[in-house]
């Protein structure tokens, strides 16, 4: 394990080197402060290009790169505007795509209005959007769904610069966990509707989607939803508030060179069609999933074992955009980055959630208090069981698992066991785990 977690400071980012050039790209018109957590949150846009391909993931099953979900979260005014320019220049032939639709849609609603109401009403034209407004309402997004698929299958592209946007979307705040749900395992929306035409409205939905929020906002929009599955379905990147420097920070500017060199992405990625198995991404996640095992080992921490399955796959899916936009080649850096990605998806929701998935209160300050703590780096280096029964006990940890918690640790590698002191030994594996 390469990151610990547990610290308040993020896990830093690694060098950028071969096969990253996207990444370096897209932010050299991003602020420094805000590199970090936008570099996370460039991928969904990416993803919304890419129709016809999959991916085959190291449990053998073929999975699309729609359904990406990442939530930006900073202070109010800690730079999570900036998302936004670079959304607007990866979805510029969304957006022309787009406006040619919704003329399609006014002269037919002025032929509906100027035709006498005993004259045939014209038919609705086949359209559909691909980054529709942020304030979609249900009905409109089941629509739009369903003319997606009937055309190809391209995903609708979301910005939601507030969360709770999403209600509007999903039909209200109880229907958020059910469509996240079947945007993340590209399932249909689940319901049929009654309309003028008749009973239609159940699509695959083909989503990706950024969505913007405070620590504040996070908190309350998803504390109902903390175990459910929802909150492992979002990747975070979370920024945390920084000095007072009195500086202004500066972002690019989006000229035609930029532009230009973003448009060859973009290209590899709406040529790409086909089914792909990326032997080392699959490779990497193997690895990352024994990773996240020894952490919930560590911590003795179950729900960030559930959470940590699907911020594999979060980052998983990245990984495959990453490979389409690199020619189809991957490199030692892209692995390192989507390892990367996996330990600050987890970073992010401790420090935003730690506390209320412990059962705490609505503090961001307690939340970076309250995650999953490593309790072997807690211990000496020598300890007895009394004193690790001692630990668990200060972290309301039942008394019983002590014996479970040795003998992972044992079988892991972590400690050896003395017979003749009754002590146990953090090891050299251990101590060395970071370098």
């Amino acid at each position: 394990m390469r990151y610990d977690i547990t610290l308040k400071s993020a896990p830093v980012m690694p060098n950028l080197g071969k096969g990253l050039d996207f990444v370096k790209l897209a932010l050299t018109q991003i602020s420094p402060d805000m590199r970090e957590p936008i570099a996370s949150a460039l991928f969904d846009a990416a993803a919304a290009q890419m129709s016809g391909c999959e991916f085959l993931y190291p449990d053998l099953t073929w999975k699309e790169p729609c359904g990406m979900m990442d939530a930006l979260c900073a202070n109010s005014a800690g730079g999570k505007g900036q998302l936004g320019g670079y959304v607007e220049a990866m979805m510029r032939a969304s957006r022309l795509h787009d406006e040619t639709e919704l003329r399609k849609l006014v002269e037919w609603q002025r032929a509906i209005k100027s035709k006498a109401a005993n004259k045939e009403k014209p038919t609705r034209p086949d359209v559909s959007f691909w980054f529709p407004p942020s304030d979609v309402t249900n009905p409109a997004f089941i629509q739009n769904a369903m003319a997606c698929e009937q055309q190809g299958g391209h995903s609708q592209y979301f910005n939601m610069p507030e969360v709770e946007m999403a209600d509007k979307m999903c039909g209200g705040h109880k229907q958020v966990t059910q469509t996240i749900r079947n945007i993340y395992d590209k399932q249909r929306a689940g319901a049929l509707r009654a309309t003028a035409d008749g009973v239609t409205g159940n699509p695959i939905l083909r989503v990706c989607m950024n969505i913007s929020c405070t620590p504040g906002e996070a908190r309350n929009f998803f504390k109902r939803d903390l175990f459910n599955g929802t909150l492992g379905r979002i990747a975070f990147a979370y920024k945390a508030r920084g000095n007072r420097n009195g500086k202004i920070p500066r972002q690019g500017k989006y000229d035609e060179d930029f532009l230009a060199k973003l448009d060859e992405y973009i290209i590899r990625l709406q040529a790409c069609k086909g089914r792909f198995t990326i032997k080392p991404l699959n490779k990497l996640a193997d690895q990352l999933a024994n990773d996240m095992a020894t952490l919930a080992d560590l911590t003795d921490d179950d729900v960030l074992w559930d959470m940590s399955k699907r911020a594999i796959v979060n980052a998983w899916k990245k990984g495959c955009v990453l490979y389409i936009l690199n020619e189809q080649n991957w490199t030692r850096a892209m692995s390192d980055f989507v390892e990367w990605l996996v330990y600050f998806d987890l970073w992010s929701k401790n420090q935003i959630f730690g506390d209320l998935l412990k059962d705490g209160d609505t503090s961001t300050i307690e939340a970076q208090k309250g995650g999953p703590k490593n309790m072997l780096s807690d211990l000496p280096d020598h300890f007895n069981e009394a004193q690790l029964e001692a630990l668990r006990a200060s972290m309301d940890k039942p008394k019983e698992g002590t014996n479970r918690q040795l003998r992972v640790w044992v079988s892991r590698g972590f400690i050896t066991y003395c017979p003749q002191t009754g002590l146990y030994s953090k090891t050299e594996k251990y101590l060395n785990r970071g370098k």
